[in-house]
């Protein structure tokens, strides 16, 4: 399988008044579908920006980015925000659910975004709900559900629109050590079973272990380390 995420050259600047920063340092990487990623680092390291630019959150400062066979660094904001929408699966520490919706209507959110009728979308739901084993709290809302159901929702939110890539930043770091292992494991699964390819930025190496493959981060410098057993 060829790579669906390649980086060449990039830096990543900001300003800090009138000080450029330098946050990522001439990148090269490349990242091959199916791959399951840990991105790893201290504070400060760079990881959530990289991963911001691979989603298309953020422009690189200079360089060349293909993700999804796109070069996402040329994309307007607009043609950028529907990129994502077809291409991108997102998933947050704090879950980011709309409190006032069930799981069902939160799941089915992304899709919105989409040509798809309502019998469709409700199909994709039970089918993302399904993958996650939350079938049976579909019409329950976040604040009936655990931490884990709820980063679950995230989940299957993620996975509705079919995406090529799912982007995860720290998605265990507000959970305790079983249901995160329970998380990784859903990630493992998706990975292997649904050939999702993943990027996941932790702090936790017991999280990053649940990876194929690491790579960390050093003031903006990636250094990749040799792979221990999966979890």
């Amino acid at each position: 399988m060829g790579s669906i995420v390649s980086l060449r050259n990039v830096v990543k600047t900001y300003m800090r008044g009138k000080q450029p920063v330098e946050v990522l340092h001439h990148l090269d990487v490349e990242i091959p579908e199916g791959d399951f990623l840990a991105l790893m680092g201290p504070s400060g390291s760079g990881k959530t920006t990289l991963l911001n630019l691979i989603a298309g959150l953020d422009q690189p400062t200079q360089g060349e980015l293909t993700v999804a066979g796109e070069r996402i660094d040329r994309l307007p904001s607009g043609k950028l925000a529907k990129w994502r929408a077809r291409n991108i699966g997102f998933v947050f520490q704090f879950y980011n659910l709309m409190q006032m919706l069930n799981a069902e209507r939160n799941v089915e959110l992304p899709l919105l975004l989409t040509s798809l009728g309502s019998a469709e979308r409700k199909r994709n739901v039970a089918a993302a709900l399904a993958i996650v084993g939350l079938a049976d709290r579909a019409k329950h809302k976040p604040n009936e559900l655990s931490g884990g159901q709820q980063q679950r929702v995230a989940i299957a939110r993620a996975l509705v629109a079919d995406p090529k890539l799912l982007v995860c930043d720290e998605p265990t770091g507000d959970l305790d050590r079983e249901t995160a292992d329970e998380i990784l494991g859903l990630l493992q699964m998706l990975n292997k079973e649904h050939h999702k390819t993943i990027i996941m930025v932790t702090h936790d190496q017991r999280a990053a272990d649940f990876a194929s493959r690491q790579l960390h981060l050093d003031k903006g410098r990636l250094v990749e380390t040799p792979q221990k057993s999966a979890a």
